[in-house]
């Protein structure tokens, strides 16, 4: 190889363009393979994953290994100067590993062993899996550890939390709640276990099924994630051991897998995931895009560093009920959407469509017709292109002086909790409210964790519906506001403690003093109830909004109210509250409001606390301004989510389109799902 210079940990020179590459579905089609590399060069694929799901062939009887076939591909993606991201095989057993060994499949909470098939259904804690995985993984390690184009571990895929109820992890979840807990009595008085006479005397006596037992249900979620990275820690070990100066990722996903990923990233070399928007679905199809756009930020704000897209599809998947071809355009802006909001690559699921299996169906980048001209081929050279000319974005950052939090545990355990309305409590829905208002501004945010994540760069942080207040938060929130921080909180906020149970005293627990006001008590808003607020924004502007599912009833005590209810026994009683508090301000928004009031309270919000927006103000809906700088210069991603065109003012006579190398004067137009990349000099 000329052309690769070793990365230091993932700082490649380039973007990374390239796909899932299953070689070994092929061998039998040698025709097949050649024609393979010819296009990837056409598409500008510098990258291939590689040997995720590859354990059967690569040791097809215990203790005897076939690396042939990967020792060929190695040496083809070499010689063609494409980097490997070799998979450990992990997430799908071998057969004849569940035949001789059947303590690795997992046990039902019925406690019956379940059969061989599918994937991720190993026993995370099993001693033999552990071993037979380190075994294959030291392997694979010292094999190709030394291989110049070797980019990175891709640590199994996809890692779920799906329960095993085995005698091994029963007996480890009793020794979790011991190191938790330390006594009988602690953990008796944490769950409240007097209630319908749940006391335990004897560890043996817990097991994880009693959902009357909330506390009990939530330390199970934790220590299934808990579980699930000490299988993680345990397999990246030897990778640790054997190739110390080669980065370490796993594929994240969506987080309503149950895994705890902030606990997960502190492990990782870098952040990756596996983005699969529905596009061109539903009235409000730009929507997709702020959905997205959320879980991009949040990926980059793991690490608050650049990440990786890992898989993508390039056209439609097979597994999402209905999922609709990608429209013209729209391949290029949902790929550069993620460099926007902080990737360093675009890859794919997958190279070339499969023959047989479940994802027969899933797009790929060759399809079963099998040649380089089908439009999404096209779309894949088309995205390949623009990234080679954008290599001057990899060490770029995203600086954003907003955070919201999206708090794992706290999705958990309102998940669990049994409310008056119990029925769509809409966590992650209204997380997305709140960041949807940014977006369309144009303003950047960080996804962050209320626990681990630290507040000290931000002047504005969203709390949204923070049902439990673990340990510390809250001290963490007087500390951000006392030193000039704003925070919003909403209705939901401070009813229990990490344990999950309730604060006496009154809601939002400790956040009491910060906030100003107490919660009374808390209304539901069915249909076809209905409730409005009433908010003055100045002297000439009073606006009316609706507002659906939870109303809080609040005693105010020092903060000054700014929105009213108006309908019913609620009427002219707060709705929105503002408290200075030392040299900041708590926001409380009682209830769930429709998007204008988000919109509205957010364009007043950044102009009172001084927080830039970026290069166009007025943004249309569904339109947004993303930005990536550096030392150097600073890049705007202007994206269109809209089926119609837009036009769009530009007032900074210094930005130049890196498309055409000229200055931009007075407009740009953006078509259907048009993207933009302006460049500014420092």
């Amino acid at each position: 190889m000329t052309n690769i210079s070793k990365p230091i940990g993932l700082k490649t020179s380039v973007l990374l363009h390239g796909a899932d590459y299953n070689y070994e579905q092929w061998l039998d089609y040698p025709e097949i393979l050649d024609t393979d590399f010819k296009y990837m060069k056409e598409a500008r694929c510098n990258v291939m994953s590689i040997g995720i799901f590859s354990w059967a062939e690569i040791e097809p009887q215990e203790g005897v290994f076939n690396f042939d076939w990967l020792d060929d591909l190695f040496d083809r993606l070499e010689a063609n100067n494409i980097y490997a991201i070799l998979g450990t095989p992990s997430g799908s057993k071998p057969a004849w590993l569940s035949k001789k060994y059947p303590e690795v499949c997992r046990v039902d909470e019925k406690g019956k062993r379940e059969p061989h098939g599918q994937r991720h259904n190993h026993c995370r804690t099993s001693p033999i899996y552990r071993e037979k995985v380190a075994i294959i993984n030291r392997k694979l390690a010292q094999r190709y550890g030394k291989r110049k184009n070797l980019l990175l571990w891709h640590v199994s895929n996809e890692y779920n939390a799906g329960a095993c109820y085995c005698d091994y992890c029963i007996d480890d979840f009793r020794k979790w709640l011991r190191v938790r807990y330390k006594t009988l009595d602690n953990l008796n008085k944490a769950w409240w276990t007097s209630f319908w006479s749940h006391r335990f005397t004897d560890w043996n006596q817990i097991f994880p099924s009693d959902n009357s037992i909330s506390g009990l249900m939530l330390d199970w979620k934790r220590f299934i994630s808990d579980q699930t990275l000490d299988f993680f820690k345990s397999e990246i070990s030897v990778l640790r051991e054997e190739t110390p100066n080669i980065p370490i990722t796993t594929n994240f996903m969506l987080p309503n897998v149950d895994l705890n990923y902030w606990n997960f990233a502190k492990y990782v070399d870098v952040i990756s995931w596996d983005s699969y928007p529905r596009w061109h679905i539903g009235d409000r199809e730009w929507m997709e895009g702020v959905k997205t756009a959320f879980f991009h930020d949040m990926h980059r704000s793991y690490k608050k560093a650049p990440f990786m897209m890992m898989e993508s599809t390039p056209s439609a998947t097979n597994w999402q009920g209905i999922s609709i071809p990608k429209k013209p355009n729209m391949h290029l802006l949902s790929s550069l959407q993620a460099i926007a909001h902080g990737s360093n690559t675009v890859q794919y699921f997958q190279w070339r469509q499969s023959r047989g299996g479940e994802e027969k169906f899933h797009s790929a980048v060759v399809n079963h017709l099998g040649d380089d001209k089908t439009p999404v081929f096209k779309d894949v050279v088309e995205v390949g292109k623009k990234l080679e000319n954008l290599s001057q974005i990899v060490n770029c950052r995203t600086n954003s002086q907003v955070a919201i939090i999206y708090d794992l545990e706290n999705e958990w355990a309102l998940s669990l909790a049994q409310l008056p309305r119990s029925q769509k409590k809409c966590y992650q829905d209204r997380c997305i409210a709140h960041y949807r208002a940014l977006w369309n501004l144009g303003i950047s945010c960080d996804i962050i964790d209320s626990l681990d994540s630290p507040f000290d760069n931000y002047k504005l942080v969203v709390a949204p519906m923070l049902y439990m207040l673990r340990d510390g938060v809250a001290e963490k929130f007087i500390k951000f506001v006392e030193n000039g921080g704003t925070l919003i909180l909403t209705y939901l906020t401070g009813l229990v403690n990490d344990s999950d149970l309730c604060f006496l005293g009154g809601f939002p627990g400790k956040l009491k003093e910060l906030a100003g006001i107490v919660v009374e008590d808390t209304d539901v808003i069915s249909n076809p109830l209905k409730q409005k607020i009433k908010v003055k924004w100045n002297a000439d502007d009073e606006r009316e909004y609706d507002v659906f599912h939870y109303a809080d009833r609040l005693r105010v005590k020092t903060a000054e109210i700014k929105g009213k209810y108006t309908l019913s026994n609620m009427a002219n009683t707060a709705a929105i509250t503002e408290n200075k508090f030392k040299n900041g301000v708590t926001w409380y928004l009682a209830t769930r409001m429709e998007d204008s009031f988000y919109d509205d309270f957010y364009k007043k919000l950044i102009v009172d606390l001084n927080i830039k927006q970026n290069i166009i103000s007025n943004l249309p809906q569904g339109v947004t301004c993303q930005k990536r700088s550096d030392e150097e210069g600073e890049f705007y991603f202007i994206m269109n989510f809209n089926k119609e065109s837009v036009s769009l003012n530009i007032e900074d006579k210094e930005l130049i389109d890196i498309d055409t190398d000229s200055k931009v004067i007075n407009s740009i137009q953006l078509p259907s799902y048009g993207i933009k990349i302006l460049k500014k000099a420092m």
